[in-house]
């Protein structure tokens, strides 16, 4: 498994890298991108710096993979910056199935993606060579064979904090993990046991949201302040996140041991 994280982590430093190295000590390849905690500034810039970089990465080779590694397939988890069409179907204001968006993604087609073409999801299975666009899960149009290589279970205006995702009408963290194991289902139903636990084993997970949290949820709405300073409402973030990947690595854990046991039986 490599897991690539993009967390906006604004305060409680402390418990982030507490609960961080606990957590990922056991994971064989991890990228982790953590922010200064006491500063706003350099968290967004460097957000919107690492985003830059993987859009424009293929000439400076940022997804660089660890040495005889392969990635079979890429799951995303996340926000409107991932989603791919997640929203389509749904009756919500963050949807983004109309012009103009989508005007320079390929025949003009407004697919459900925040933006005029591709989104980094895109961009990263693209680099890593498995395939040109990343599928949104409740793709009513999602063909069988696309599951062997990844799809994307991100919903614009999702956070860690359920309460954003439900102001948004967006699919919560908790909700994209039933989608996640509702994959799983049907992954084992197409490939059987041992090509799923092979695909679940050494694939790449992407999770990135948390912008939400703050500037609608915390911010715009104000309906934490009530409950929260903002110290404590970060920790609050910090703690759901820790859960969200804590439930993702023991996914992990139960498959990349299954996988092994199929190399190597005793």
């Amino acid at each position: 498994m490599i897991f690539l994280h993009i967390d906006i982590a604004l305060e409680g430093e402390n418990a982030l890298n507490k609960n961080y190295t606990q957590l990922y000590s056991s994971v064989p390849f991890l990228y982790i991108m953590n922010f200064p905690a006491h500063s706003y500034l350099f968290s967004t810039t460097f957000l919107r710096f690492t985003i830059f970089l993987v859009v424009f990465g293929k000439t400076i080779a940022v997804l660089k993979l660890p040495p005889n590694v392969s990635v079979p397939a890429v799951f995303v988890f996340g926000d409107s910056i991932m989603d791919t069409g997640n929203n389509n179907n749904m009756t919500t204001p963050s949807r983004c199935n109309y012009p103009p968006y989508g005007k320079d993604f390929q025949g003009g087609i407004a697919t459900g993606r925040f933006s005029n073409g591709k989104v980094p999801s895109d961009f990263i299975v693209e680099e890593l060579g498995i395939k040109e666009y990343l599928p949104a899960y409740l793709d009513p149009n999602l063909q069988p064979c696309e599951l062997l290589t990844g799809v994307n279970f991100a919903s614009g205006g999702a956070g860690y904090d359920p309460m954003t995702s439900k102001l948004e009408v967006a699919i919560s963290m908790s909700g994209q993990l039933e989608l996640f194991k509702d994959y799983i289902v049907k992954l084992k139903a197409l490939v059987g046991d041992d090509r799923t636990n092979f695909i679940l084993a050494n694939s790449l997970f992407f999770v990135a949201l948390g912008s939400n949290d703050i500037s609608n949820t915390y911010y715009l709405s104000h309906m934490r302040q009530v409950e929260y300073d903002f110290p404590t409402y970060s920790d609050f973030l910090v703690n759901s996140a820790y859960n969200f990947y804590k439930v993702i690595l023991l996914f992990h854990q139960k498959y990349f041991i299954n996988s092994q046991f199929l190399l190597h039986p005793s």
